[in-house]
């Protein structure tokens, strides 16, 4: 029996023995399949093929909800799941906001180009995944790749419901990354580069090698800027990091749980008017193309911030309903996971000003940040953690800068924003699109 048959196969027996019961349920089933290799002194220090599979159930009964899941797809076991799972719904508190609502949508990702074929030789990848390691060794001053490797990902995943919703997605996913550690004159320092495609000959592998090495070339004689306030231009998965940190203030489940400083306001100026946000369901060279929700809705576009105004918040159908809105289909929910609320792909809008005009003057690029999260409170917007980068002016970098601290506030930071770049670059994941975005001032502790 192939793979996806015996996964169909489990979540009609799931539905069924839970409707048998009298509940209403969805199931989620996924199996997987990895291969990853890294490299030590030019030899291969890791070669790992894994196999996943994992079922879930959430059910829903006389308004009580609990989930289960099984790593095993035997009939005793599905059976012993559904009642593990109708068991601990007896013991929940009553959630009359959870439903299953989704009726009876047939939905398959139909965007071929992210299942592509995997047409590379074993050889070909082994050899990348040696050239990652020994190339950077072969740098004048480099010391070593601490950290490299290559990696390849597939994934079925399933969802049905007792309302006679279903859905299907295949994806396939190839990475490579990279480090480079400098060790010179007593100093050292070292960058990361990474690239994800959906083909093997899609990565960049020689692109990163370089990236990563030069990077750790220019930061290693970094020193502190003098304390003071600077404008800041992040680069790109820098400034997706930052984002990150403070993403639940698009939350409608924060919002619910009345810890989102934006819950009441919708509709109000939140940020300069240069800053366009939206949460996009698929983007061209995209990472996070889903056809379909944790709940089995159709994904589309949501429009968050629109000219610095809040237009509206991420949804699954339970948070909609709280706050009596229309579901933005943002459900998140693994085979293993509750209901909560995900993004797909955020892009910030291209706004007007040329590179030129985001690069005039004095101001530092930030290209390596430390401690993002644990240095960031989500309610308050503050922020503080280390960075490095570079002291610019008139879009050259005049010197390098290390071990400084970078602090402010974030929902002051998206209010005084100088500019905004005229063509949007995706980050090296392809779950983040942005221009790049001059920042007015932050604080920075230096020397």
């Amino acid at each position: 029996m192939s793979e996806m048959k015996a996964l169909e196969q489990a979540v009609e027996q799931v539905l069924e023995l839970a409707a048998k019961r009298g509940a209403q349920a969805d199931v989620i089933a996924s199996s997987g399949e990895s291969f990853s290799l890294k490299a030590d002194q030019g030899e291969l220090s890791e070669y790992k093929v894994t196999a996943s599979q994992v079922i879930g159930v959430r059910v829903i009964k006389d308004e009580h909800v609990a989930i289960s899941y099984s790593e095993s797809l035997e009939p005793s076991n599905l059976e012993q799941m559904v009642a593990q799972a109708l068991t601990n719904a007896s013991y929940t508190k009553k959630d009359p906001l959870q439903k299953i609502r989704a009726e009876g949508l047939t939905i398959r990702t139909e965007h071929s180009e992210i299942f592509q074929e995997d047409t590379a030789t074993p050889e070909q990848k082994i050899e990348l995944a040696l050239a990652l390691e020994g190339r950077i060794r072969e740098k004048p001053l480099a010391k070593s790749a601490p950290y490299n490797g290559y990696s390849e990902n597939s994934a079925v995943t399933l969802l049905g419901n007792t309302l006679g919703s279903r859905c299907s997605h295949q994806e396939r996913t190839f990475s490579c990354y990279t480090t480079a550690l400098i060790d010179h004159n007593g100093k050292q320092a070292m960058h990361i580069a990474a690239s994800v495609a959906r083909r093997f000959d899609g990565l960049s592998p020689d692109k990163i090698i370089n990236d990563a090495y030069e990077m750790a070339d220019a930061l290693l004689e970094g020193e502190p800027v003098e304390t003071g306030q600077y404008a800041v231009v992040f680069a790109q998965d820098c400034l997706n990091e930052v984002l990150g940190a403070f993403g639940s203030c698009f939350s409608g489940e924060s919002a619910k749980r009345g810890i989102n400083p934006w819950r009441d306001k919708v509709g109000e100026q939140v940020a300069s008017p240069l800053l366009t946000f939206t949460d996009v369901a698929y983007m061209k060279n995209g990472h996070a193309i889903k056809a379909f929700d944790g709940e089995g809705f159709v994904t589309g576009d949501t429009p968050l911030i629109q000219d610095g105004k809040l237009i509206g918040m991420l949804h699954n159908s339970a948070t909609a309903a709280h706050f009596g809105v229309t579901p933005t289909a943002n459900a998140g929910r693994s085979a293993k996971g509750t209901l909560s609320v995900a993004s797909r792909h955020d892009v910030i809008s291209a706004g007007t000003s040329s590179e030129a005009e985001i690069t005039a003057g004095e101001y530092l690029e930030l290209v390596e940040l430390q401690g993002v999260h644990s240095g960031a409170d989500a309610i308050s917007g503050e922020f503080s953690f280390g960075a490095s980068g570079f002291l610019c002016r008139d879009g050259k970098r005049i010197r390098p800068v290390r071990g400084i601290t970078v602090a402010g506030n974030f929902y002051k930071m998206i209010k005084e924003i100088d500019a905004v770049g005229n063509t949007v670059i995706p980050n090296y994941d392809g779950h983040f699109f942005a221009p790049l975005i001059r920042f007015a001032r932050l604080s920075v502790a230096g020397k």
